[in-house]
């Protein structure tokens, strides 16, 4: 009887991971947490999967569990890698192991730490260095403990080590606490504080529609320089906080389509047309409109993009 229903057992098994293998996505998409990279994902999954006839799927992950995963097989695209956000990213599987391939096809984007229109009215901030005064750190004091509060950014994303690095070096670190939390509940704090207003800092990047939403100031501070900008990557690295600087302004930054290098012998035909997408700043802010204050469903949006944008789709597929 115990071998009958191992023999079962097994047989089980079997036909579950053929059953698995026969219905897995040609292509699977990695999908981090921000507006823009969801609507290039739902773009290019429309676009693949009528032009080429495959399944693709959409997986959600941070940064590094989807180049990690691309390294591995599993997943297959990250749709918007921002540089120099993901560099330790970048020398790890693109440079070294070269498993990924980054296109040179890439938008530009810019990042920063922004307060609104009102509270630079209101605070007289123009500065970055002014956060850490104590006195001026007091006007973001949001929960009534007499320090203020910064949203640095999300979850994963490979901006938020670095703002805490910048935090430290700049030394607003001291005055106000950092906070780390999804977006969508950190703009929502933002657009709460301009119908109030209250004063707040947080901060921001384009392309995002949060420039066409609100009237943003980005703050000042001294230009970028590679000399003074020393970036540790986080965890495995001990002391990766401490042994970092970056107290001048970030660089422009770059966002570029990456594909697993194994995709060119498994699906030659996508691996080619992602090496040509090309998706500029504008297109990509106008995109996250659609998404994020228009509310339009993302597969929804994506098929009209498709669609209506013709001679670009066209240009990645020849």
């Amino acid at each position: 009887m115990k071998s009958r229903k191992l023999l079962t057992l097994c047989c089980a098994a079997a036909m579950s991971a053929c059953s698995s293998a026969a219905f897995a996505a040609d292509v699977v998409i990695g999908v981090p947490n921000w507006p823009s990279v969801q609507a290039t994902a739902h773009v290019l999954k429309v676009a693949m999967e009528n032009k080429l006839g495959i399944e693709v799927e959409l997986k959600n992950g941070s940064n590094k569990a989807v180049f990690d995963a691309m390294d591995a097989g599993s997943i297959h695209v990250h749709p918007e890698a921002w540089l120099p956000n993901l560099d330790h990213l970048k020398r790890q599987y693109v440079d070294g192991k070269k498993s990924i391939k980054m296109t040179g096809n890439a938008a530009t984007g810019e990042q920063g730490m922004c307060v609104t229109k009102g509270t630079a009215e209101r605070t007289g901030i123009t500065d970055i260095k002014q956060l850490r005064e104590p006195e001026m750190a007091k006007k973001f004091d949001t929960d009534g403990d007499g320090k203020g509060e910064v949203w640095i950014g999300a979850p994963g994303w490979g901006s938020t080590p670095i703002e805490q690095i910048r935090a430290r070096s700049y030394g607003y670190d001291k005055t106000l606490d950092l906070k780390i939390m999804e977006e969508a509940a950190a703009l929502e704090t933002v657009n709460n504080a301009v119908k109030e207003k209250k004063d707040i800092v947080f901060f921001c990047y384009t392309p995002h529609y949060m420039f066409a939403a609100n009237e943003l100031v980005l703050l000042k501070e001294p230009a970028h320089d590679p000399n003074q900008w020393v970036i540790v990557p986080p965890s495995p690295t001990p002391g990766w906080l401490e042994k970092s600087s970056a107290a001048v302004a970030w660089d422009t930054a770059t966002l570029h389509v990456s594909y697993a290098t194994a995709l060119e012998q498994a699906q030659p035909k996508a691996a080619a047309m992602l090496s040509k997408v090309k998706l500029d700043t504008e297109t990509l802010t106008k995109m996250t409109f659609a998404l994020e204050v228009e509310k339009q469903e993302p597969a929804a949006f994506a098929a009209k993009w498709v669609e209506e944008n013709k001679a670009t789709v066209d240009s990645w597929f020849q």
